[in-house]
């Protein structure tokens, strides 16, 4: 839509600016987009940019009648052409996108010289943008005042195509974690006004600002250029508002009570016809009620207000928000739990937003940044009778507190050197406090499977104590970052070169876990009397009537850090006026040191490169084709160092007993074996860190090639398609086979006794590396060559492969309304989901259970965890009048992949020693994932209405979201593990873990002044 000839005022609305689309950009994660166009006949005139901050920077108009700025902060410009002062033609309120190119063009209009007569005033909607060519989605404050999402960037995120909620298994705190284009949930990154912002310790999930503070979000879903790095998933940006040349005032109010939500769906062990030989492991259960959610619902509230504007006009400016939020709720545990009782629980997550702007002139800006934010979770317990299903009072016990404390600090300068020349520096620092910690601090044992004990020894009646968590944290525990990015940009001629830097630094102190009370647990189980629990260690059978008890020893508590260095060179090369080539080249070194601050893994020089090319094919932007190619890599987070270069303890010793006192210990014990045993090695040795992984070893990387087009259809309408395909080419994860070490010594004609074997070492499955095996006499190393072949694995690598075709069509705002509708078919397929391991909840970083045995892998090839083959996503809304705006969003999606895991093959052993029901084999029969069949489709209605009357001079909003609308409470995951011991089936195997939410409501207040 041109406005350069037509003068238009339009009203004001939460829709006047288009609602999202999809654009390309060369930078992801920035805090700038550019403004280009032509200005046709403007001979001897040059292009003016005024923010509304007071910014301003003129640009220069080529032979061509073509301009361009780059590097402009993000917000709303005025856009004029000017001769020797005078206004000749202008576009006002032109919303500038974050790494978007924004086209502004001006028409010849023959003798009009004064600005009123080609004024335009009116949204700048976005056409095709054919400047970039990566794909992402971009969403405005305008829009997030409108559409019906959670207050997080996780929800804003799951709009975008190719985006998957990933595993409830996993957490951020009190925050989601998503899966980007079939990648592990701990691929991704978070970026806050350009700084990383990324969990430091694990890579789950990041930070979000105050929601009212999002001046803008961009989701990546892959392909962006060599400036960037570290993610072979996806990327969030969010920018927060800043303060401009008005003053501004405003608070919100949301409200969403238990009393207008539904409960979940209550849970029953599932009871299926097992095959001959097979027992459940409580043969009572089966059919029974296991969890109760009848009026498990929360309330939750935010407070949040904002002051921003001018500390002197034009130079100097403020933007302060605060937000408070609080869940307050009630969680029934199953009557499994330890604590047979009911949660009232609390999670508070305060934040703080500031950002003050300083144009020192026009060729120089200074911004700093201030982010706080807490997440913390709380509670206690009432307790619960299941044979009544009565609630009772207090018990005295309490669930683990929770805080999580992140302070974010940020400064940013730029440079406009000259017209050709940019600098921009970014310096930041993030400190993190982990603390958990049991507010009753018991000096009992956490008791695990009471329900498993023998009732010939309870009466029946499980005995508990009031110990209510398994582990806890240190009290000290946290993490500090520092990072620093300097980029320079240059025009010369056709090209536009950029270089830069871009360096991390993650220090964690005191991380990892321990355990609570006398320092072990009591897990209590059944199995068949005749059979060892553990045939791996021997461990002996329990005879009797097959009760048996662990004792669970775990700790990991470590210190680490990692530092990330990277530089890179780009060229985006206007071949022609409708050829954009971008060329870029990147190079990441990443070094993970252990609490000794001793280097356990270098990763040498890593040359990524990256093409992308964009052809406006008609020269009018109404058809662009694009394509990308580029390598990604990963590196691995600090917590690779807990369980696998530092000290940890991980234990399990079994016995029978005799009787259980009344605080649920057991007594009169008798070993089943020789004492605690452990899978990987792991009795509190710190390992040897030139051990613990290869000289050699290669991070994790892939690569990725995109192809795809867009069309405008008419004058209302946007379309294309996009074809996504990524192979992972390295993995990293951790493999526990030592005795594969001693073979490899003894071909070399070395004697394997005379070196310390490594138990669990990081390595490249399915490709060689060397390690160093120190002598047991300390004279030295010798150096040690794994291939594939000496680990059994014959050929076989870690392998992902997936593959996407992307269909959108939309329809911009005009007449009152908007949609757009995403079509996604695609195929996650492999033997390695990535970083962990989703269908058992494991979040090892790196150090999964994939991959520590050859037996373990046998199988393993299927629909990989992210694999949803089938999603529709649509969302818009409705301009009723200028008071009413009614909106939606749908998601629909096909299911997740089933996993059975069973004890090793038809004889039920367990070769890797220590690992059960880990195998791919399920009923004895080799089970693949996903040949357990999948889980149920699922679909989510949410509907929202605002209303900004008139009579207030729409400053007051109020609105109205209905999550849910339909009720639907599907399974989204179910227990994966077949057994809990030889002809023993879990009870718990293809019970629902995780499900959709119940419908809520929530209600929204706003008043800005």
């Amino acid at each position: 839509m041109a406005f350069a000839s037509t003068r238009r005022v339009l009203k004001r609305s939460a829709l006047s600016a288009v609602l999202f689309s999809i654009v390309g950009s060369v930078a992801a994660q920035s805090t700038t987009g550019t403004l280009y166009g032509t200005a046709a006949g403007a001979e001897g005139a040059a292009v003016v940019a005024q923010s509304d901050s007071g910014l301003r920077r003129t640009a220069p108009i080529d032979a061509h009648g073509r301009y361009s700025f780059g590097a402009l902060p993000v917000g709303r410009y005025s856009v004029s052409v000017q001769r020797d002062g005078r206004v000749i033609q202008q576009q006002d309120n032109v919303q500038l996108r974050v790494g978007s190119g924004t086209e502004v063009s001006f028409a010849a209009h023959g003798p009009a010289t004064t600005l009123e007569a080609v004024n335009v005033t009116a949204a700048n909607l976005p056409k095709i943008d054919v400047s970039h060519t990566v794909s992402k989605s971009v969403i405005t404050s305008e829009q997030l005042d409108v559409l019906p999402l959670g207050r997080s960037a996780e929800a804003i995120a799951l709009l975008a195509p190719g985006v998957v909620a990933g595993s409830g298994a996993f957490s951020n705190g009190s925050r989601s974690v998503l899966s980007f284009g079939g990648a592990s949930v701990t691929e991704n990154a978070y970026y806050l006004n350009g700084f990383n912002v990324t969990n430091p310790l694990n890579n789950l999930g990041g930070i979000s600002l105050p929601y009212g503070s999002i001046d803008q979000q961009e989701t990546f879903t892959g392909g962006y250029g060599a400036g960037y790095g570290r993610s072979t998933g996806g990327v969030i940006n969010q920018l927060g508002k800043r303060g401009t040349n008005r003053w501004r005032f405003g608070a919100q109010v949301t409200w969403a009570p238990a009393e207008l939500a539904e409960s979940p769906a209550s849970v029953n062990y599932p009871d299926m016809a097992l095959p001959d030989g097979y027992a459940y492991e409580n043969e009572s259960k089966p059919g029974t009620l296991y969890r109760y959610r009848r009026g498990d619902k929360a309330t939750t509230t935010s407070y949040s207000g904002y002051v921003s504007g001018p500390l002197i006009e034009d130079r100097l400016f403020i933007h302060l928000a605060a937000e408070s939020n609080r869940r307050e709720g009630v969680s029934t545990g199953s009557e499994a739990s330890a604590q047979q009782a009911r949660n009232h629980y609390r999670v508070d997550t305060p934040k703080f937003y500031g950002k003050i702007d300083w144009n020192i002139n026009d060729s120089n800006i200074l911004e700093y940044t201030r982010f706080q934010d807490t997440d913390r979770t709380g509670g206690y317990y009432t307790g619960f009778d299941y044979d009544t299903l009565n609630e009772g009072g207090r018990t005295g016990t309490f669930p683990n507190t929770t805080k999580a404390t992140t302070d974010v600090d940020i400064f940013k300068y730029t440079g406009y050197l000259n017209d050709d020349l940019t600098l921009s520096a970014v310096w930041g620092r993030t400190r993190v406090g982990n603390l958990e910690f049991n507010p009753l601090d018991s000096g009992n044992p956490y008791i695990s499977g009471a329900g498993n004990q023998d009732p010939s020894l309870t009466g029946g009646t499980p005995v508990r104590n009031d110990q209510a968590g398994l582990y806890t944290k240190a009290s000290d525990a946290g993490s500090k970052t520092q990072g620093l990015r300097m980029d320079l940009q240059y025009r010369l001629g056709n090209h536009e070169l950029t270089a830069g830097i871009d360096n991390m630094t993650y220090r964690a102190h005191n991380e990892g876990e321990s355990m609570t009370g006398p320092g072990h647990a009591w897990i209590y189980s059944r199995g068949n009397p005749g059979a060892s629990p553990n045939p791996g260690f021997g461990i002996a059978p329990p005879g009797g009537n097959g009760y048996f008890v662990q004792k669970y020893i775990f700790s990991t508590t470590t210190s680490m850090s990692v530092k990330q260095k990277a530089y890179y060179l780009e060229d985006r090369w206007q071949l022609t006026p409708g050829w954009l080539l971008t060329l870029g080249l990147r190079n990441d070194r990443f070094t993970n040191y252990n609490s000794d601050g001793r280097a356990y893994v270098e990763s040498g020089d890593q040359w990524a490169p990256r093409l992308g090319a964009s052809w406006d094919v008609f020269g009018d932007a109404s058809l662009k084709v694009f394509a990308n190619l580029g390598r990604y890599y990963l590196a691995l987070p600090n917590s690779v160092a807990i369980r696998g270069a530092s000290a940890s303890t991980y234990t399990r010793e079994y016995f029978t007993y005799t009787g259980i006192d009344a605080d649920g210990n057991p007594t009169g014990l008798t070993p089943l074996g020789d004492g605690p045993v452990s899978t990987n090695n792991e009795y509190g040795q710190a390992p040897d860190p030139r051990s613990v992984a290869p000289t050699d070893l290669r991070s994790q990387y892939q690569d990725e090639l995109i192809l795809g087009f867009e069309k405008t259809l008419g004058t209302t309408w946007n379309s294309g398609a996009k074809l996504t395909f990524r192979r992972l080419q390295s993995a990293i994860d951790d493999t526990c086979d030592s005795g594969r070490f001693a073979d490899r010594l003894a071909g070399m004609g070395l004697d394997p006794d005379a070196y310390e074997l490594p138990g669990c070492v990081i390595f490249n499955p399915g490709q060689t590396n060397t390690f160093q095996v120190r002598h047991r006499d300390g004279s030295g190393y010798t150096p040690v060559t794994m291939s594939a072949s000496d680990w059994g694995y014959d050929g076989k690598k870690a392998k992902r492969e997936y593959v996407a075709v992307d269909l959108f069509i939309e329809h911009p705002m005009s007449e009152r309304w908007y949609t757009r509708l995403d079509y996604t078919w695609s195929r996650s397929f492999g033997n390695t989901e990535g970083q962990v391991k989703s269908d058992i909840g494991q979040d090892d970083v790196s150090k999964t259970q994939d991959w520590d045995a050859v037996s373990l892998m046998e199988y393993a090839g299927g629909y990989l965890a992210n694999d949803r083959r089938h999603q529709l996503k649509a969302f818009g809304a409705y301009q009723i009048n200028d008071e009413w705006t009614a909106s939606a969003t749908v998601r629909v999606m096909s299911g997740m992949p089933k996993s059975c895991l069973g004890y090793y093959g038809s004889d039920q052993s367990d070769p890797a020693h220590g690992y059960g029901s880990a195998y791919h084999y399920c009923n004895g029969e080799p089970s693949r994932p996903g040949d357990a069949g999948r889980q149920q489709w699922t679909a989510q209605l949410d509907m929202g209405v605002m209303y900004r009357p008139a009579f207030a001079d729409n400053r007051l909003g109020l609105g109205l979201n209905v999550f849910n609308v339909l009720n639907q409470r599907r399974q989204l995951q179910s227990t994966a593990k077949y057994q809990t011991g030889p002809d023993t089936v879990s009870n718990l195997y293809g019970m629902g873990s995780h499900f959709t939410p119940p419908r809520t409501v929530r209600l929204t207040a706003a008043y800005d002044f």
